[in-house]
């Protein structure tokens, strides 16, 4: 029998990024790492996918990224790794202007998969693994 400690879980959870829309969490922390649901372009307020075309739709999902890991006291700079679901790969181009202009050197590695649909008919979705920097 192993006698290895479990690291612990919390669930992560703030008004300022969309409720979950299944049973899932935002985002839960296991020990030092922070693992974040994707999240698409909903308006927190009003939990409607925002208007306005892809470009709106991937600034809002970044918003709400950044919202979530700032209800665990971290920030984009924290974040490890990110996984990109895109329902059409020529909003590539789109999607890295505003990537570059959220994270920083040395960036987060990424994957990025081109999917035939999203919830809620999101063309974006993004989810995260973060750490908290020294």
């Amino acid at each position: 029998m192993s006698t290895a400690k479990r690291a612990s879980r919390h669930a992560i959870s703030t008004t300022e990024a969309p409720a979950a829309v299944g049973p899932y969490s935002q985002a839960l922390r296991v020990g030092e790492l922070l693992f974040c649901s994707g999240q698409i372009a909903l308006d927190p307020a009003s939990g409607t996918l925002v208007s306005g075309g892809f470009r709106a739709e991937a600034e809002r999902v970044l918003d709400n990224l950044d919202a979530v890991l700032r209800g665990a006291g971290m920030g984009m700079g924290d974040v490890v790794r990110t996984t990109v679901y895109l329902t059409d790969l020529g909003d590539f181009p789109v999607l890295n202007e505003l990537y570059a202009a959220r994270f920083t050197a040395p960036f987060p590695t990424r994957v990025t998969v081109g999917v035939s649909a999203l919830p809620k008919g999101a063309r974006v979705e993004i989810d995260a693994i973060a750490m908290k920097a020294d």
